[in-house]
């Protein structure tokens, strides 16, 4: 088989297995696993570290979202057993990543290099568009399923003042270091894979390390966005009946912060681009 076919059908049976996976183990439901199949075929199929990074965004966040359900059931409303994403959420959180990552095969195609300005500063935008993008959405998902199980109090990211647990914009100590926590690992892989997938200089793959230290700002930089967004422009609420933290206004709900602008996806978007953008300026003026 010549070598150019191998990699984008490796790229569709990883992708298949795993969807498929995923919608029996209700991490995602139909559309989800449809959606997550074509996205994760394409990152596979043009760069195995950019479907590294999808991959452990996705496997991480799963595994998490599992933990301590019977405690999440009785703080989030919308809570669904497994996460079961849909397509709507798979493309918030890998839309522009793939776009990205499509832009990035038609500069190199399948050839995998390190991030160095002075070779290519686009390059190196794109990759460190790619990498803060997953950790800005590793970040947040980190940060939300760790710390909703914390005994730490949350406080509004805001003002500081103690809030309900499961109130957009609540944050924790144990959530933001989870944030950086989950970006220093997706910082580590792409390291990793780097030097097993790179031909470069000795000096520019040593400073391909700083990328873990980027990395996990990066996450606790998506993680504080998503959470400025999500107390001001994010509704929230006390439901007396429920006796839960909602995200529609009501006749039993007690506004506690935000407005209703955006809806989660739409936050974890922004937050997202807006990470995505801020690391691929970093990238390109530390490599």
């Amino acid at each position: 088989m010549e070598r150019n076919l191998v990699q984008p059908l490796v790229a569709a049976v990883l992708a298949a297995a795993i969807s498929i996976r995923s919608y029996r183990k209700k991490s995602l439901d139909f559309s989800g696993a449809l959606s997550g199949f074509a996205v994760m075929t394409i990152h596979v199929a043009v760069n195995y570290r950019f479907g590294a990074l999808l991959l452990g965004f996705f496997i991480t966040s799963s595994i998490l979202t599992k933990v301590g359900e019977d405690k999440k059931k009785k703080v989030d409303a919308d809570f669904k057993e497994g996460g079961q994403r849909n397509w709507i959420q798979v493309l918030s959180n890998s839309g522009i990543a793939t776009v990205l990552v499509l832009i990035a095969w038609t500069r190199v195609g399948t050839q995998d290099f390190c991030l160095n300005s002075k070779e290519s500063r686009l390059m190196t935008y794109l990759a460190g568009g790619i990498l803060g993008h997953y950790c800005c959405s590793n970040g947040d998902t980190w940060s939300s399923e760790l710390g909703v199980l914390s005994d730490d109090q949350p406080r509004l990211i805001t003002n500081f003042k103690p809030v309900q647990k499961g109130t957009n914009g609540g944050v924790t100590r144990a959530g933001l270091v989870a944030a950086a926590a989950a970006g220093s690992v997706l910082g580590l892989t792409m390291v990793i894979l780097g030097f097993m997938t790179t031909n470069c200089t000795f000096d520019v793959a040593m400073k391909q390390l700083l990328l873990i230290p980027v990395s996990a700002l990066s996450g606790l930089c998506g993680s504080v966005i998503d959470s400025l967004l999500g107390a001001t422009l994010q509704y929230s609420g006390f439901c007396s009946v429920r006796k839960k933290v909602v995200s529609k206004a009501g006749p039993t709900v007690k506004r506690i912060s935000g407005l209703s602008i955006l809806d989660n996806n739409a936050v974890n978007f922004v937050s997202i681009l807006l990470t995505t953008v801020l690391t691929s300026i970093a990238c390109s003026c530390i490599f």
